[in-house]
């Protein structure tokens, strides 16, 4: 048995027996090794730190940092506020809310499950109350939180930029037209669900908001709202690199949560940094392991073989990225969205960029299939976060889950045939 097969063996049989993802690829990549026989094992040590040696990658325990401390200083709950002053009058109002918020949040926590966990926990008991199937319930909070994908700054497109070397700039200014869009297809499909089933109908008692209203209130989260457009006019104007556009939102964080709202204590502070090394740790773990799975891949010329077996079934670039879209949906059911990055993007990119496909396009699609991912049985973390959070059994979740799913591929594939949906922003603003 050659040593690609056995490594194979091990990597499938450790994700059945659902061991921890970085022990899956770390303990494949060096039963590559020992089963090579020509390969020295110090090698594969070498590989785990070269993995991590990189400038570009300080961008992510910064953005994860960022992240926890914005999550602290009293900005969710008046984004909260705004959300609810903007949907009051809409069918499905509260469901609404919920899009409205991860929208909004994707530049706050760069997280989709911790978006998804987040709002379960805040908006999950109102939506009870207000008759939801708990079903319906956790679907909205698990699929709104898939926007968070390509809102900067997401973690996965920093992933992606860093492993495919592609301008982390632009994948940030790439993802603001199509977070937007996929806003708009939730926001429409909670309005065409709640109001087919009569789900949180609007009181006519309550008067609509008012301009002066909805201007208030987007004061009072000015400084969460203009967050994104900050870290994008740095980057771009060349202030800063993606990595200390990083250490820019850290020190932000900071500023907003002592100086502004006067809300970040002592205590959050230091929970905050907690939290960030648990992040952080489990990321890099998986990362540095990942560095011997993509050594012995690169030795087997894998990419090159896949190279040749996708462009001998079509030379379409647009058919390509929809059969490369269907394996990275299967992928994301099983595996984590972060290891599908990290394993897929050094063997699919390059196939995708000789067809002329854009990296940037590309990168954005596979950030939103991959991350739907978490959204999917049988190993999604968030719907399983979410269901647990609520109380709700997945198979009610999945069936409340798919107008949401068909909404989303709808815009997947619009962005697959349309590629200025996603290129038009950053072509404008560098060229």
């Amino acid at each position: 048995m050659s040593a690609l097969a056995l490594m194979m063996i091990v990597f499938v049989v450790l994700l059945v027996i659902n061991a921890p993802i970085a022990f899956v690829i770390g303990c494949a990549g060096i039963v590559w090794f020992l089963s090579n026989g020509t390969m020295p094992i110090n090698i594969a040590v070498q590989r785990v730190v070269a993995q991590t040696q990189s400038i570009s990658f300080l961008a992510v325990p910064f953005f994860i940092l960022a992240g926890n401390l914005m999550n602290r200083t009293g900005i969710t709950p008046r984004l909260m506020k705004f959300s609810q002053v903007v949907t009051r009058k809409m069918v499905g109002g509260t469901c609404q809310v919920s899009v409205l918020l991860s929208t909004l949040m994707g530049g706050v926590s760069g997280s989709a499950v911790a978006d998804a966990t987040m709002e379960a926990r805040i908006l999950g008991p109102d939506m009870t109350r207000r008759g939801y199937p708990k079903g319906y319930s956790s679907a909205v909070l698990c699929l709104t939180s898939l926007i968070t994908a390509t809102i900067p700054p997401s973690l996965g497109l920093i992933l992606y930029g860093f492993v495919g070397n592609v301008s982390i700039g632009r994948l940030f200014i790439a993802g603001l037209i199509p977070g937007i869009l996929m806003c708009l297809a939730l926001m429409g499909t909670v309005w065409w669900t709640s109001k087919r089933y009569h789900y949180d109908m609007p009181d006519p008692a309550v008067p609509a908001p008012t301009g002066k209203e909805i201007l208030q209130s987007g004061k009072e989260c000015f400084f969460a709202l203009v967050f994104p457009v900050l870290l994008i006019v740095l980057i771009r104007m060349g202030l800063c690199t993606s990595t200390e556009a990083g250490a820019v939102a850290v020190a932000y964080a900071l500023l907003c949560g002592t100086l502004i709202y006067h809300e970040l204590t002592w205590e959050g502070f230091v929970q905050a940094l907690k939290d960030s090394v648990v992040d952080t740790g489990g990321i890099i773990l998986i990362i540095s392991m990942s560095g011997i799975f993509s050594y012995a891949l690169t030795v087997e010329q894998v990419p090159s073989v896949l190279g040749g077996m996708l462009l001998g079934i079509t030379e379409n670039p647009q058919l390509m990225m929809i059969l490369v879209v269907l394996f990275l949906t299967l992928s994301g059911m099983f595996v984590d969205s972060n290891v599908n990055i990290l394993l897929f993007t050094p063997l699919v990119l390059p196939v995708m960029q000789s067809m002329g496909v854009d990296p940037v396009h590309f990168g954005i699609i596979m950030m939103t299939i991959v991350t739907m991912g978490c959204m999917t049985p049988p190993v999604g973390t968030a719907c399983y976060s979410v269901c647990d959070i609520m109380g709700c059994s997945i198979g009610d979740y999945v069936k409340h889950s798919l107008p949401f799913f068909g909404a989303v591929i709808g815009l997947v594939i619009l962005m697959i045939f349309i590629p200025d949906v996603i290129l038009f922003l950053p072509n404008l603003i560098y060229g």
